[in-house]
């Protein structure tokens, strides 16, 4: 078991243990006052845990309400977003009670816009039982909804009480859904720390689930307790993220959101070498482990597509867009092009 500390405008604990999920409801007891927790989860992992976790509540004596959405991406939007809210008023959920949001990212980041709008801020714990939840959206306070025109557009951040990470329930997980939270996992160690990525390399993930998450963890940690509200470094953690949008959009996000970032790694590290941004060429080092883990390296999508999705991204400013591109594996830097440049850099990296 672990326990990491994250300072930020709300301070709080990120705990990770085997088994914890039934210790869900005494998590909750110890952040916070409410007298009603409101479980908020998708219809696959309300199947899995839903029960358990309410149970828990219930045995330190919340009054329990459970919201339950259809699993994916297409949920995350203002219409479920409404509904939702509508359940809290509907139900007298008050502003001294709570959120739990237990499922993966969509469900993190749409309880969590939830808790952020209702009532003007309601407290809210994460438990998320994805690894990508795990390693990267549970933490940091990012919450949001899509909008028709691009990927978290809508959103706040808003940090929760606390969060509890069972790394147990990985165990149910697809191989497809597990290998989608390693892109991001992979992202830590290109971006990051260069020894992680070779511990990657060298050792299974799923045999090292603790080691995995906690580093992980702890690097967002160092980022957000820098720049919680995304103005500077805490940019970094989107290496990948500007084309992986962008391939999610275009595929109508049947491309899953992990292997979109995966091939966004690809393609801008390849196109940042190309363009002379840097003097390491680390796309194939990347593509090789993002394989290894299962995942994809290249996409069909045209440069003109990508290009045209990724200027409706929210990291664009005006008639500027920041790039993340790796100097080397383990350092990633910040890198302003102007929009008319997006096109041929993309290009430079569909190219074979």
């Amino acid at each position: 078991m672990q326990n990491i500390e994250v300072q930020a405008s709300r301070c709080y604990t990120v705990r990770i243990a085997a088994g914890a999920l039934s210790r869900a409801g005494a998590c909750v007891r110890e952040v916070t006052k409410a007298e009603t927790a409101v479980v908020v989860t998708d219809d696959i992992v309300n199947a899995l845990y839903g029960d358990r976790v309410m149970g828990s509540l219930q045995a330190e004596g919340f009054r329990t309400l459970r919201f339950v959405f259809p699993n994916g991406e297409a949920s995350k939007n203002l219409t479920v977003l409404r509904d939702l809210l509508e359940f809290l008023a509907e139900n007298h959920v008050t502003r001294s009670d709570c959120i739990v949001a237990l499922g993966g990212g969509v469900v993190g980041d749409l309880a969590g816009f939830a808790a952020a709008v209702y009532q003007r801020g309601i407290d809210f714990v994460q438990v998320p039982t994805t690894l990508l939840a795990c390693v990267d959206s549970s933490v940091g306070g990012k919450t949001a909804v899509d909008l028709t025109a691009g990927k978290n557009l809508a959103g706040a951040f808003y940090q929760p009480k606390a969060v509890l990470c069972d790394y147990e329930t990985l165990a149910t997980l697809p191989d497809a859904v597990f290998a989608d939270g390693m892109a991001e996992v992979i992202k830590y160690g290109a971006a990051f720390d260069r020894d992680f990525f070779d511990f990657l390399q060298s050792h299974d993930a799923r045999e090292n689930l603790e080691t995995v998450i906690a580093r992980c963890v702890e690097i967002k940690r160092d980022i957000v307790a820098e720049d919680e509200t995304d103005r500077g470094r805490r940019g970094l953690l989107n290496f990948g993220h500007t084309l992986g949008h962008a391939i999610e959009g275009c595929s109508g996000f049947s491309v899953s959101h992990g292997s979109a970032v995966g091939i966004g790694m690809v393609i801008m590290s390849r196109a940042a070498y190309r363009c002379g941004l840097t003097k390491t060429d680390c796309s194939e080092e990347i593509a090789a482990l993002l394989r290894q883990y299962g995942l994809p390296t290249a996409t069909d999508f045209s440069a003109q597509d990508l290009c045209e999705k990724a200027l409706s991204d929210k990291k664009r400013s005006g008639s500027h867009i920041t790039l993340v591109i790796p100097e080397t594996l383990g350092h990633c830097v910040l890198h302003t092009v102007e929009t008319a440049a997006l096109l041929p850099i993309i290009q430079k990296g569909l190219e074979a």
